[in-house]
């Protein structure tokens, strides 16, 4: 959950804004609004974007890590032919005989370990075992906790926690709710500004002028440059991945959620139930996270075990051809449930259901058939977690952050070199006042109905501005008692 243009912003009139000092801001309305809100946003709200983009960047090469410091778990030198899934299998569940075997993720590569998977009463919500075997030897490597639909480590959990909430629990979550609510606002403002700067620029018929800073500037008006430059060019992935990150939060989130279910824009699932059985079968879908403690032993696992090389052949043959997990049915009248994995790379998550003792397949979900939102939705989470197009996309994230880093560096500096030299306070000074009262009813009135919208969809937005008007208010009637005191 990172940030575009989240630095303050330049606040002075320049020979660029038609406007001037003094004059009305009524033609100018929405661009001095956008400063004041950029200004206000990019004071408070930067800290804890700044801190989300530093540890988004180390998550951002948490796959890198992962595979290098967990490569003795990971992978294997092929040997010839792999043995038998049920025989990798049987081997694991010697090591874990007190645990319950719930799923098995077949090697995807020829050089990757089979990960037998195991609910472990002991661990945290999506959290489980897994066991990593040889598929060339069918012997054991290791062990170790995995979390969530794509598996991660111990370490990249650690990261993804820090990340998510600086591992302070649900009010450490807060923190990243709020940078990410904010970060696309802050952004949208910020590129109205710089648009309506560059304009003011020579040739400024050439797009190439909004990409690149303007060299010939020195001072504070150099750092706004580079401010505007690399927030537009870092833009659209920032803006991405705040709308993806919102889909984790705890307030906004649940609110994405309840609007996703009323659209029809959910995950859909494939059913583990068996035609003609009367147990109710969980499905399974897309994003799917397994609590390690909700999952109960399965009955005659050695039958279940004995049915795995089966299952798995007819699954690829029906379509799920990349990566996958095959969950164990935990209960009579429930089928193998085989589903591809979140994975580097992989852009679709097929599902089929099969019927272990005859073969057969009883329910399929391709993901050609997932609606168009599921689908994107899927796709932004992926590339969230840099797992879309594995190490570019995970470069690609990193080159954000910190160019993020920068964009908020470069922003206080502004608001340091807007100080006063000579008396006054010892930071910069605000955006001029009386904005809202000279702009137009025609841009006032949609902006103040779009912030009650935004403010209740997104409560800590909504909380954060009416702090900022308050904020604003006082410092407004400081400033006109001044003058009544002298």
């Amino acid at each position: 959950m990172s940030t575009t243009e989240t630095l303050p912003a330049d606040t002075s009139a320049s020979p660029s804004d038609p406007a001037g000092p003094g004059k009305p801001a009524t033609r100018n309305g929405l661009q001095a609004l956008a400063m004041r809100l950029h200004f206000y946003a990019g004071v408070f709200i930067a800290p804890f974007i700044l801190i989300a983009a530093v540890t988004g960047a180390l998550y951002a090469i948490s796959p890198i890590l992962e595979d290098v410091t967990s490569k003795d778990l990971l992978q294997v030198e092929p040997q010839g032919t792999p043995k038998p899934l049920a025989d990798q299998v049987r081997a694991a569940v010697a090591t874990q005989p007190n645990l319950a075997l719930v799923a098995v993720s077949p090697a995807p590569g020829t050089a990757d370990t089979t990960r037998v998977i195991f609910n472990d009463p002991s661990l945290g919500e999506s959290e489980r075992r897994a066991v990593f075997v040889n598929p060339y030897t069918a012997q054991p490597v290791g062990d170790s906790v995995v979390y969530g639909s794509s598996g991660a480590l111990p370490l990249r959990t650690w990261i993804d926690q820090l990340h998510r909430s600086l591992h302070l629990g649900e009010t450490g979550r807060l923190y990243a709710e709020l940078a990410a609510s904010w970060l696309w606002i802050i952004a949208l403002a910020g590129l109205v500004l710089w648009f309506r700067r560059v304009r003011g620029r020579r040739n400024r018929n050439s797009a190439t002028w909004l990409l690149r800073p303007d060299r010939s500037k020195g001072g504070r008006a150099k750092t706004m440059n580079w401010h505007g430059a690399i927030g537009i060019w870092t833009a659209p992935v920032l803006l991405l991945i705040a709308a993806t990150g919102m889909t984790w939060s705890t307030y906004a989130g649940a609110n994405v959620t309840e609007l996703r279910e009323q659209l029809s824009w959910v995950t859909p699932s494939v059913s583990a139930k068996l035609p003609g059985s009367s147990t109710p079968a969980p499905a399974s879908g897309g994003d799917h996270q397994h609590a390690g403690h909700e999952m109960p032993k399965p009955e005659n696992p050695e039958q279940r075990i004995g049915q795995l090389d089966v299952v798995y052949a007819v699954a690829r043959a029906d379509g799920v051809t990349q990566g996958s997990e095959i969950a164990i049915p935990a209960k009579p009248g429930q089928a193998f449930v085989v589903k591809e994995r979140r994975l580097p790379g992989t852009y679709t998550v097929d599902a089929v259901a099969v019927d272990g003792s005859t073969g057969q397949v009883t329910d399929r979900l391709a993901y050609a058939d997932w609606p168009l939102m599921a689908k994107l939705t899927n796709w932004g989470i992926a590339f969230h977690m840099g797992l879309l197009f594995g190490l570019p996309n995970q470069l690609l994230l990193l080159v954000a952050m910190v160019g993020l880093i920068f964009v908020i560096c470069y922003g206080y500096r502004m608001w340091w070199q807007r100080r006063p030299t000579r008396g006054g306070s010892a930071f910069g000074r605000a955006p001029r006042r009386g904005v809202l009262r000279k702009t137009s009813p025609w841009i006032t009135v949609p902006l103040v109905v779009a912030a009650a919208g935004i403010g209740w969809f997104i409560p800590l937005v909504g909380l954060s501005l009416v702090a900022f008007l308050v904020v604003d208010v006082l410092v407004g009637l400081t400033q006109r008692a001044r003058p009544t005191s002298a």
